[in-house]
């Protein structure tokens, strides 16, 4: 879809369709009102018969309004103006896209002064609406014979401003939506694709065609590359599967190669059946998105090259299969870390752990302003926070509060979690420096406090995405998370002075 910002009111401006806000009860917004002065209040005659309250999102189609030059307008219910906040806006959008598709228009146009909110700019809802077109467009049948999805005919929405000295921040805020979008999309793809597909070498293949299109700089080890490092953490997990493992590195250059970067390190299994600690049968399909954090990853790099950001981005991608065979890693096992330290494998299910503590070990090579890492971790976080709020825990408060701040700004939002010492205790192995479990209490924190032990030499955050990243049952798919949370927050960190 082409979007494009215009400063204009509807009176004078001619389409195929308006898209103008109703709160209740009844009540016509500003644009609203001006289409149906110059219809001499075919509008308001057309709300007093009961056809439309304002309720939200609802919404009604109206047909050759006599005095205006649009051909349809789209009335979209807005609630209670007192109430109209980020989420009935967003809801707003949703209903206005889902309105518009079962229709024959091609091109509209929204004017969102309609859309009125006390703590947001026009760029907001600009950035906002362009990524809810996207993703309200998003289909992923590449493995269908025959897709069988709705296609909607919408192929250009202009978003109207009525200030025109908005016109410059909402233009640059259009370009920075359409990035995430882009980047969203290529998340969503990679998570959806069947595991036989989606393999380590395929995720190593899309990275390395994403260097070359954005002219990254991209490096692959391969497993004989890591066992000379000393990865034994990461190879323990790779050796029960065919699937050779990779460790993929990305590196995209915004300022001087001097200038310390940003480092985002993505678990890249692409899937997980829990190794000899194996996995129950039911739903084990969705374990392809167990790579959902090298994902992100990518698709967020996609999008501060698409951008252009001055900020150096390195992203670091474990990736491997987690395979039960005669020869995968037992219950018991007791592995050598690349940072030296010796991890006894009390359930090979934790694997991610295991292979994010090796990258983030590796991570240290760059000298690195923050470390991020993204990570399909515990069903524990699915328990404490739902499917709503991405779980956070930092050893730095104010990385974890630029963090938060980037997902309130997004809408992608996260939650912070301890990262207390007294967790620590949960991680003791009677045979080795750590066990890689803490037991069935603060399944989630412990994850945290064992990733933190290799974290020591920079700021850290991690982000478990188990929750967020994809939807199960009717909608099941990836949903891009959290890469409009890690994009926002690389715009803020190209901006800041710190």
């Amino acid at each position: 879809m082409d979007f494009a910002i215009k400063v204009a009111t509807p009176e004078k401006q001619r389409g195929a369709c308006a898209v103008v806000g109703v709160f209740e009860t009844r009540k016509m917004t500003e644009s609203a009102k001006a289409l149906d002065k110059i219809a001499q209040g075919h509008l308001k005659n057309i709300l007093a018969s009961g056809d439309m309250d304002g309720k939200a999102s609802t919404s009604l189609l109206l047909h050759n309004i006599p005095g205006t030059l649009f051909k349809r307008i789209l009335l979209i219910g807005l609630g209670k103006e007192q109430e109209f906040k980020e989420k009935i806006f967003l809801a707003a959008i949703g209903a206005t896209l889902a309105a518009l598709q079962k229709t024959a228009v091609t091109d509209a146009m929204l004017f969102l002064s309609d859309f009125p909110l006390k703590t947001r700019d026009n760029a907001w809802k600009v950035s906002q609406t362009v990524i809810a077109a996207a993703n309200h467009q998003y289909r992923f049948d590449q493995l269908k014979s025959k897709p069988e999805t709705e296609i909607s005919n919408l192929k250009k929405l202009t978003l109207c401003l009525d200030n025109r000295a908005e016109s410059v921040a909402c233009e640059e805020a259009l370009q920075r939506g359409l990035a995430i979008a882009h980047g969203m999309c290529l998340t969503k793809d990679l998570g959806n694709l069947a595991p036989n597909i989606c393999t380590p070498a395929y995720l190593a293949k899309q990275a390395k065609d994403l260097a070359k299109s954005h002219k990254l700089k991209v490096t692959v080890l391969e497993e004989k590359d890591m066992e000379k490092l000393g990865m034994g953490s990461l190879l323990s997990v790779a050796q029960g599967s065919e699937q050779p493992a990779k460790l993929i590195v990305l590196e995209y250059y915004g300022l001087s190669k001097k200038d310390n970067p940003i480092v985002l390190v993505g678990k890249g299994v692409t899937f997980d059946t829990g190794g000899i600690s194996l996995k129950p049968a039911a739903e084990m399909d969705e374990m392809k998105f167990d790579m959902s954090g090298a994902a992100s990853v990518l698709g967020t790099l996609q999008a501060v090259a698409e951008i252009k950001l001055p900020v150096n981005v390195v992203g670091i991608i474990p990736a491997t299969e987690n395979m039960p065979s005669g020869k995968a890693t037992k219950p018991g096992d007791v592995v050598t870390s690349l940072s030296g330290q010796t991890i006894e494998v009390l359930n090979t299910d934790a694997e991610g752990r295991l292979i994010l503590c090796d990258a983030l070990t590796y991570a240290e090579r760059y000298n690195p302003k923050v470390v991020i890492d993204i990570a399909t971790l515990t069903g524990a976080c699915v328990i404490a926070l739902g499917n709503f709020t991405t779980g956070l825990l930092s050893n730095d408060d104010k990385l974890a509060q630029a963090l938060l701040a980037a997902g309130e700004h997004t809408g992608d939002r996260a939650w912070q979690l301890p990262l207390w010492d007294e967790y620590q205790d949960l991680l003791r192995s009677n045979f080795a420096d750590i066990a890689n479990i803490g037991g069935r209490a603060a399944g989630t924190i412990t994850a945290a406090c064992f990733l933190s032990r290799f974290t020591k030499k920079y700021r850290w955050a991690h982000l478990d995405i188990a929750g967020t990243a994809w939807k199960s049952g009717k909608e099941k798919g990836s949903t891009g998370r959290p890469v409009p949370l890690l994009t926002q927050f690389l715009i803020d960190q190209s901006k800041s002075t710190d």
